[in-house]
């Protein structure tokens, strides 16, 4: 039989990272750690020891965090100037949301490929970037760093026009 209260102590902690990375959001990691072990309290019988007990502990956060996010698209949709908050919004991406609709997408046609898809399907399309990078033939790795750059062209773009 396992010790839930002590694989919690031991784990919590790297199961509240890995989800604080992936949301940027204290509250909502604390909130997607609870419904991780939540889930695995329910399925603690279907672990088989195949692997470390923290690599099936991150396997279901990424449920729960994939989970989280497919209710939110079933919310009501968003605008444009509301995509940073769905990106985690750093202060590159609130620029963003103070420039128009129209402004942001003008820069953003101008931005070369394969930068402009990458954005258009983070922002418009609201994909992962494993999403994006399966799309596209490429790596999670390729879509992170493609979207920081072309970001950071607009960005740039958007704070010359000022």
């Amino acid at each position: 039989m396992l010790d839930l209260d002590a694989l919690y102590r031991e784990h919590a902690d790297t199961v509240y990272r890995y989800l604080l990375v992936r949301t940027n959001s204290a509250d909502l990691s604390e909130e997607l750690t609870q419904e991780t072990f939540f889930q695995a309290v329910r399925a603690v019988d279907s672990y088989d020891g195949s692997c470390k007990f923290s690599t099936w502990l991150i396997g279901i956060a990424k449920n729960v965090l994939r989970t989280h996010y497919r209710k939110q698209r079933q919310q009501p949709t968003v605008s444009l100037e509301d995509a940073p908050e769905l990106c985690g919004a750093s202060a590159e991406e609130t620029l963003f949301s103070g420039a128009g609709t129209e402004a942001i997408l003008g820069v953003i046609h101008r931005v070369p490929e394969p930068g402009r898809e990458v954005l258009y399907l983070r922002l418009l399309g609201e994909l992962s970037f494993r999403q994006i990078g399966d799309v596209l033939g490429q790596t999670e790795t390729w879509a992170r760093v493609t979207f920081y750059r072309a970001k950071q062209s607009v960005v740039k773009e958007l704070k010359s026009n000022d």
